[in-house]
């Protein structure tokens, strides 16, 4: 049988063609779930970083999303106070929230809370970390340690969150701190909804815990909702010196989060020789190195149970 010339064969082929892109281009098209918009920067007072709030964002991810069917009994916010230059440690922390277990029955989302962003080159690099995670707050406050920023954002969140989406407690910690979320959800669990002053205790002047350490620590929202209309607090100046400190402060002196509760031994500082984890942890701080990281990662078995395969061999 003699063979079709060229331009017949591709007259065959034609048909072909034309069904393989009536059937694919649809699928290669963006999903309307792909292109919703996520929450991105809440609050951007800089020009710079304001014009990325124009671009849609990907929703954030839930570290706890329980399924549509599963009743929540609490929803809790954690704001990872950090700096734009601290990129490598945000996503080591994005992994280590995402490769946890999940809490059951509880809706914990997780951000990252900055000051105002003035250096073009951050705001820009921040602005992709918003289109990509949707997980950033940039609040109105000039960056810094000890002069303002938990204020920030403790009396920013009500009203960032107010319609709608309000959580039962809003949470502070670091970037240096591995929180396990789920054990964090079985301590929050049966506790009040108000009044709620929770974290590692600092015993001083004769009282058990006047104050929480900073690695972090959980407050109810009627707390935080307290901070943000608490004007004797800005009177006083009380918004400068160690933060953490002065925030048991404000609530001493106004008689708020008599709900105390101190997660020692389970919330701790990592040690010098990394050999004090505890299978029972909260949350453990000072991972200001990757070395501290992995030490911490390979403890708790975040490495464990990768499938075998030849594009990867690891030690």
């Amino acid at each position: 049988m003699k063979k079709p010339s060229t331009p017949t064969s591709y007259l065959l082929l034609a048909p072909l063609a034309i069904l393989l892109l009536v059937f694919l281009l649809p699928s290669l098209r963006p999903s309307p779930r792909d292109a919703s918009d996520g929450l991105g920067v809440l609050c951007a007072r800089r020009a710079g970083l304001s014009n990325a709030t124009a671009v849609a964002a990907p929703p954030p991810v839930d570290v706890s999303s329980p399924p549509p069917s599963e009743p929540i009994d609490f929803s809790l916010l954690v704001g990872v106070l950090t700096m734009p230059s601290r990129r490598e440690r945000r996503d080591i922390v994005r992994m280590a929230y995402a490769l946890q277990p999940r809490a059951a029955r509880a809706r914990v989302d997780v951000r990252f809370v900055f000051c105002d962003v003035t250096d073009p080159v951050d705001a820009a690099l921040l602005a992709v970390e918003i289109k990509r995670h949707g997980d950033i707050m940039v609040l109105n406050c000039t960056e810094n340690m000890n002069d303002g920023k938990t204020y920030a954002y403790f009396s920013s969140v009500p009203r960032l969150f107010a319609s709608g989406r309000r959580y039962d407690y809003v949470m502070k910690t670091d970037d240096d701190t591995y929180l396990r979320v789920a054990e964090l959800a079985k301590e929050l669990r049966g506790k009040p909804r108000e009044d709620v002053y929770l974290g590692y205790g600092y015993a001083m002047g004769g009282q058990p815990m006047p104050f929480m350490h900073g690695m972090g620590y959980v407050v109810s929202w009627d707390v935080a909702s307290w901070v943000a209309g608490a004007e004797e607090i800005l009177a006083r100046n009380d918004t400068l010196g160690p933060e953490d400190l002065m925030f048991g402060k404000w609530l001493n002196l106004a008689g708020r989060g008599r709900n105390r509760y101190d997660l020692k031994p389970r919330m701790y500082d990592l040690n010098w020789d990394m050999d004090n984890f505890r299978p029972d942890t909260v949350a453990v701080h000072t991972l200001k190195t990757n070395q501290r990281w992995a030490a911490t990662f390979k403890y708790f078995n975040v490495t464990a149970g990768i499938k075998p395969s030849d594009l990867h061999h690891l030690p």
